[in-house]
């Protein structure tokens, strides 16, 4: 592939967010967005002086011009979307999940490994500054041996679009499970899942689903370590965050309990007054190409009142680090990270705990093609 990539913008709600990084980017053009509506696809169009805007995706497939397409659809089109741009030639980045069934994922994997194409879902939190801030610790070996690993992500969706009422709390565990296992590069073997208390009926109803919060622990691959995550989507008062903690036998790392306050640091054989220290975690631009450094920071962002940015706090600032690492795979002809495989096997721990749930906490393996990558 030539050093320039040329990319299509699919949804432009969140995924308009991307746009002003990838026309920044010294490696990458969006040449075409697409949104079914007409009104607001003019407007995106006009504001980024991007000419080629399509209403159907069809449309964008057929475009011989588009190297790949960074999808930002609802939830229930990630996987025929990503399918049908792999069976077009297209190379596919995906917000997430990949999808909502394991055999969709399963194809999804057999597609790419048929076609030799890439896929990447771009998952916000193991690019966000306080992943990569642990994950840079854990590699200078300051954390010393991990013992644990934890993540949450409550999140009331009371307000957002309606197709989340059919959503199952661990059918979105991706900003959770990912964190757990991207730190070592693990893939997750299997889980064991209990659901908590009750949602009201309209919701249960529209998602076959009647548990309020789902949580779960997950076997590490090949390790003696294991995870603990929980998620919900409704009827449980809590304010929004996505926490990640970590422990070590040098150091451990704790996520805050209110947004926007500081993290805490663990540090082990200190005098008991000082185990514990609040920690600011830099930001990671200087691992990007200086043309999109400034993206990392929410006001650089041209929509930052778009809920999913709002509540995610800038995602961490992972919006530049995603595409840079899709535009750099593309270039260097090598896997993005997640690849299909790892991203398939992050979705699927979401999918095996439901089912886990549902049968009281009972082991439920992760299928093979998501642990041979």
């Amino acid at each position: 592939m030539s050093d320039t990539v040329r990319v299509a913008m699919v949804g432009l709600g969140f995924g308009a967010e991307f746009l002003p990084i990838y026309n920044a980017h010294p490696n990458a053009e969006v040449i075409a967005i697409c949104r079914r509506n007409e009104t607001e696809l003019a407007k995106t169009g006009d504001q980024f002086g991007i000419e080629r805007r399509y209403t159907e995706y069809d449309q964008v497939l057929a475009d011989p011009d588009i190297d790949f397409v960074h999808i930002n659809s609802p939830i229930p089109d990630h996987a025929w979307m990503s399918l049908k741009a792999l069976d077009a030639g297209k190379h596919v980045m995906c917000t997430v999940p990949m999808a909502t069934t394991i055999d969709e994922c399963r194809q999804i994997v057999e597609k790419v490994k048929q076609t030799g194409l890439k896929y990447m879902m771009a998952e916000t939190v193991v690019y966000s500054r306080e992943f990569l801030f642990i994950k840079d610790l854990y590699e200078k070996g300051e954390l010393g041996k991990i013992q644990h690993l934890a993540a949450s992500h409550p999140q009331d969706m009371d307000g957002w679009p309606s197709y989340w009422e059919a959503m199952i709390p661990m059918h979105y565990a991706t900003h959770v499970v990912s964190p757990c296992l991207g730190l070592t590069d693990a893939l997750a073997e299997y889980v064991s899942c209990f659901g908590s208390g009750t949602v009201r009926d309209d919701i249960a109803k529209k998602s076959g689903n009647s548990f309020a919060v789902e949580t779960c622990h997950i076997k590490l691959k090949d390790s003696d370590v294991s995870a603990h995550i929980w998620r919900f989507l409704y009827d449980v008062a809590r304010q929004y965050r996505e926490s990640f903690d970590v422990y070590g036998t040098k150091k451990s790392f704790e996520w805050t309990l209110i947004e926007n306050e500081p993290h805490v640091m663990h540090t082990a054989k200190k005098p008991e007054p000082e185990i514990a220290q609040k920690v600011e975690v830099p930001d990671f631009a200087h691992l990007l190409p200086k043309e999109i450094q400034k993206f990392t920071l929410p006001s650089e962002i041209h929509d930052t009142e778009h809920l999913s940015f709002v509540q995610g706090g800038g995602h961490g600032g992972s919006h530049p680090h995603l595409v840079h690492e899709m535009v750099s795979a593309l270039v260097e002809d090598r896997d993005p990270w997640p690849n299909a495989v790892t991203s398939a096997n992050w979705t699927c721990v979401g999918l095996c705990a439901h089912e886990s749930a549902k049968q009281g906490g009972q082991i439920v393996n992760l299928p093979e093609f998501t642990l041979q990558r």
